[in-house]
């Protein structure tokens, strides 16, 4: 059974950092593309990042500069180290797992950023 776990939301003052944790069980990270999307209330759920098996990252334009994804093989573990936090950056964040025809996700962790 796969099950994908995230962990470190929070609240947290504008500027502020928060590094958000994935732990997976039942696949490999290092073999997956692996992503975090967020959804704010009343929004669709939108991509953050990716980092693929190969290593390569890519962001949405919005985090770039102040998100980092990476990943820890020995741990089975999915990060998201966010600096500079904005108030717009406040939703539920999930972590994905995806391959061609395989697609599983997490339950989700709030971030909420706020004086």
């Amino acid at each position: 059974q796969v099950q994908l776990v995230e962990s470190g939301g929070g609240l947290v003052q504008p500027g502020g950092s928060l590094r958000l944790s994935c732990a997976a069980s039942g696949i490999f990270v290092a073999s997956y593309t692996m992503q975090w999307y967020r959804q704010a209330p009343g929004d669709k759920r939108d991509w953050v990042a990716t980092i693929t098996s190969g290593g390569a990252a890519d962001y949405t334009n919005s985090v770039r500069g102040r998100f980092t994804i990476s990943r820890d093989n020995a741990k089975n573990t999915l990060y998201l180290q966010m600096n500079s936090l904005k108030p717009e950056d406040t939703s539920v964040y999930y972590c994905r797992a995806y391959l061609p025809g395989v697609n599983y996700w997490g339950q989700g962790t709030q971030v909420t950023v706020t004086i």
